[in-house]
């Protein structure tokens, strides 16, 4: 691939802001106050998950300039561990790690236009969505990365905006955001930890860059500053946002909804205008659609470089885009918009990825011990602290999930039971064809 064929900075950055930004801050607050009323506990909700990823994004910048080829954890995993927990992973980005929020992030894109259009079928509308982003990203990856940095400056103006008419907006009703000894308590309850997972998945796409490594300009400087800065941009914009909803939301409106977004929009601009911001929250979604839709084939592509039984999917067309994994991907995505409950997804998920961020983070201790010999140009800072306290929080997440959400959590252990059962047979088929 040519130098003006890579992708750039801005455009890596722009990846994983449109990554973040999406479904999850517009729709996870209504199942977090179902169990936790406190503003001041919600807030540290979103502080101590941005803390969280951004001690991942300053450890994955140093696996990422190790490893800078595309793929991701796939990559990273199988170079760290051995190649059948990279497989692992990448199974599990295959199969539902970015297909399961295409189908999440379209679904409510459908809802809040919904809201505004009582006509529109808003699942047809996610379908549509994601079959004109998956033709345009299967095509040229020049085109789709100008349409991602469109999208994603948009979407960060737009935000802006929102938070801003917000914090002059004067609610009739009153929520504390001062710490007390109830919010204290809910913060050291299995709920927080819970909730933790609905904030884990609004901040997916933090490791986003990490996909396209092998596609980036000069990967060992650029692909570290997209997952701090990205994560970093994100964290503030995440707090502010839910600061306002909460704000201007009564909490017992909140519980259960999905479209917060909506309600909020109503609150601070009125019906009318309300509903236009709504329609535009509703179109930002599609540049998380587009994100992931240009981010998560790569991993199929790298797998199948790898693997002959997937050759398949390394193919790319003239443009080196990897189209049949992008097809591949969306097809999945449609699947799931279809059949899929959207709560029982996001827990189901978030348990899965993290199980594999929390192998990936760990594996920096594999890095400095095993590869001395690779020199990188970025090194974590505060090492070992954090991705100490990376993982700390992170298993702290996943006891409660497994805990408090045990359907959810087996299925996805039986997907990673499922993927091992794939590479197994794989390996097995290999050793008889020589």
């Amino acid at each position: 691939m040519s130098a003006a064929q890579k992708i750039g900075f801005n455009t890596a950055i722009s990846l994983v802001i449109a990554n973040m930004i999406g479904t999850g801050v517009f729709t996870s607050l209504g199942f977090q106050v179902l169990d936790i009323e406190s503003g001041f506990a919600i807030m540290m909700l979103w502080i101590v998950g941005g803390v969280l990823l951004l001690c991942g994004a300053l450890t994955y910048g140093e696996i990422g300039s190790a490893f800078p080829q595309s793929g991701g954890e796939y990559n990273y995993l199988s170079k760290l561990y051995h190649p059948s927990i990279g497989f692992l992973s990448g199974w599990v980005s295959v199969t539902v790690g970015f297909a399961a929020p295409v189908a999440a992030a379209a679904t409510a894109l459908g809802l809040y236009v919904n809201k505004i259009y009582v006509g529109v079928n808003p699942q047809l509308l996610a379908i549509v969505v994601i079959l004109l982003l998956t033709i345009i990203h299967s095509v040229n990856l020049k085109l789709g990365s100008a349409i991602q940095q469109a999208f994603t400056l948009v979407k960060v103006v737009i935000i802006v905006m929102f938070v801003g008419f917000g914090l002059f907006y004067q609610p009739v009703h009153h929520t504390s955001f001062a710490p007390t000894s109830d919010s204290l308590n809910q913060m050291l309850s299995s709920a927080f930890a819970v909730s933790l997972v609905f904030v884990t998945y609004a901040y997916s796409g933090w490791n986003a860059a990490a996909y396209i490594g092998g596609e980036l300009k000069d990967p060992q400087k650029n692909l570290p500053k997209a997952l701090v800065w990205g994560t970093l941009i994100v964290m503030v914009i995440y707090t502010a946002l839910n600061f306002v909803f909460l704000y201007s939301v009564p909490v017992n409106e909140l519980k259960g909804v999905v479209e917060v977004g909506y309600l909020s929009a109503n609150k601070i601009f009125g019906t009318d205008l309300g509903r236009f911001m709504s329609l535009v929250i509703a179109l930002l979604l599609v540049s998380t659609v587009s994100a992931m839709i240009l981010a998560g084939p790569r991993v199929m592509q790298a797998m199948g470089k790898d693997m002959k039984q997937l050759k398949v999917f390394s193919i790319s067309n003239k443009n080196n885009v990897p189209y049949i994994s992008v097809l591949f991907q969306s097809a999945i995505s449609v699947i799931l918009v279809l059949t899929s409950s959207f709560e029982s997804l996001i827990t189901y998920v978030g348990f899965t990825l993290n199980l594999f961020t929390f192998l990936t983070v760990f594996g920096v201790f594999i890095l400095r011990t095993k590869h001395k010999h690779i020199q990188t140009s970025y090194k974590t800072p505060f090492y070992p602290l954090t991705p100490a306290l990376f993982l700390l929080i992170s298993g702290w997440i996943l006891f409660f999930i497994f805990k408090n959400k045990t359907t959810e959590s087996l299925y996805g252990l039986g997907t990673v039971a499922l993927g091992f059962l794939v590479y197994w047979l794989s390996e097995k088929y290999k050793k008889q064809t020589k």
